[in-house]
């Protein structure tokens, strides 16, 4: 008897091993919630964390070391030392409506980045286009005003996917790309469910539907990951617990880079914002070890300027800007600044609402009140990121080698300094690897040089999923939740 039940044990072991291994559904726990499923619309790291390479695809695309792989164009040419790129479009390629995706699309997508009107978020990415070219149904030949090294790099961007004429006015909420994935249901507030599209022209992924949890709120993200309700948790948004996860047997715990930038952004445009000296107080008062501490729990790596410390072209200058409170006052007094009152924009994100409330006590420590306002996603971006309308703000600019967001006199913090505009100009058409450092280092040392905004620390990657799923980016080199890579154990 008791030999049949180990037998029988044994046999329903093996009868769940394949069930186990066929696992096909996905649970992804996300802190915000993204205000359109159109990236070529809007600025929120959220969007592209549940469409890039999920339900739109570019002409090229991240890996998960940051390299730049082929996409919808299976390769390119450069010709003109990178004035004009040639790129060749994979076959079978289709719209989850069906229709077919061609060079028309291409031309189609480019050139509305780069309209009159373009409401693209990064379309200064674009703007060196000078002609876009249908040479033939899987040809396209793109000629930009100058040779741009980097272009196939920007292609790679979320704000660069490829989308088509019949469907584009609608991407907002009923999105139609060429991913391995399509959307199923939206539900506001709640969860968004992506399912595999039957008819994907590249590999088939194992993962057959994927749903994006949205938990706002950190203690119930640390509940609902230790009920094992969801799976994982990409940016785990309560770093003060991952010691009970790392204890776990039934858990992983990811620790990696991203690009995130995460600086007190200023008015530049404003006064007395626009006087370099009240800049220099503000930087000067804050100490960006309280702020890792307190709002990250530890987790984070100090900044002096907008760029990754992990680049190879990256200059410490935290120095420059260090804690001193008493040389924030002096400056103050220099500028002629007394009584001094700003208002303090905070979006949605742990780091921002955190660490402004501890940004907020060292300002006033050295005279200066802040008024707070904490706003939801779609406000931040109509107030600050497109009206402009704050003094101070906290945001994670997660992009990639996006320290060119500073050539742009209209963007949000309000500097294109000529001298910058003109250093960015020639990194674009430099190929040369040390003059290539050399121009980013440059760059780097005159915005910090002219304290456009307060740098406080890179963010960094801290994931939580089951032991049993593969396929997770340790870093984000860009916002990206890659469905296709996963699968189970």
């Amino acid at each position: 008897m008791f030999n049949r039940l180990k037998l029988s044990v044994a046999a329903l072991a093996l009868m769940a091993a394949p069930a186990l291994a066929a696992n096909d559904s996905v649970i992804i726990g996300i802190a915000l919630e993204p205000p359109t499923l159109d990236p070529t619309s809007g600025a929120a790291a959220a969007i592209r964390e549940v469409t890039q390479v999920n339900i739109y695809e570019g002409l090229t695309r991240f890996g998960p070391d940051g390299s730049i792989l082929p996409a919808l164009a299976k390769s390119w040419d450069i010709e003109e030392n990178g004035k004009v790129w040639i790129f060749h479009l994979n076959e079978g390629v289709k719209f989850h409506d069906g229709s077919d995706f061609d060079a028309e699309d291409v031309k189609f997508t480019l050139e509305r980045t780069t309209a009159e009107g373009s409401t693209n978020a990064q379309k200064q990415l674009f703007n060196g286009i000078e002609t876009v070219e249908v040479v033939d149904a899987k040809t396209v030949k793109i000629t930009l005003k100058a040779p741009d090294a980097n272009f196939a790099f920007n292609m790679a961007w979320g704000d660069a996917v490829m989308m088509a004429p019949e469907s584009v006015a609608d991407n907002a909420t009923k999105p139609v790309g060429t991913g391995p994935y399509k959307l199923d249901e939206w539900v506001k507030g709640d969860r968004i469910d992506l399912v595999a599209n039957p008819d994907y022209w590249g590999a088939k992924p194992a993962i057959e539907k994927a749903t994006f949890k949205i938990i706002a709120d950190p203690t119930a993200a640390l509940n609902a990951m230790m009920a094992e309700d969801v799976d994982v948790f990409p940016i785990f948004p309560a770093p003060e617990t991952l010691a009970q996860f790392e204890g776990d047997s039934r858990f992983q715990v990811l620790k990696g880079t991203t690009e995130g930038e995460t600086i007190l952004g200023l008015n530049n445009q404003k006064a007395p914002l626009d006087n370099v000296k009240v800049r220099e107080a503000i930087a000067h008062a804050v100490n960006r070890q309280e702020i890792i501490d307190g709002a990250m729990f530890g987790l984070g790596t100090p900044i002096g300027t907008h760029f990754a410390p992990h680049h190879p072209a990256y200059v410490d200058l935290t120095a420059q800007s260090a804690f001193d409170p008493e040389k924030a006052k002096a400056l103050l007094k220099e500028a002629g600044v007394e009584n001094l009152k700003l208002r303090l924009a905070l979006p949605p994100p742990m780091y921002a609402r955190r660490g402004g409330e501890i940004i907020a006590a060292q300002l006033r420590n050295v005279g200066i009140e802040t008024e707070i306002s904490n706003l939801e996603w779609a406000q931040w971006l109509e107030q600050v990121f497109k009206g402009k309308d704050f003094d101070l703000t906290i945001i994670s600019h997660v992009e990639p080698m996006d320290i060119n967001i500073y050539a742009r006199p209209d963007y949000y913090f309000g500097y294109g300094k000529p001298e910058f505009v003109a250093i960015l100009d020639e990194l674009a058409v430099t190929a040369d690897d040390a003059k290539r450092t050399e121009l980013l280092q440059s760059a780097q040392k005159m915005i910090a040089d002219d304290y456009v905004n307060v740098y406080l620390f890179q963010l960094a990657k801290a994931g939580v999923a089951k032991a049993g799923l593969k396929g997770l980016w340790p870093n984000s080199p860009a916002p990206i939740i890659d469905i296709g890579a996963l699968s189970w154990e």
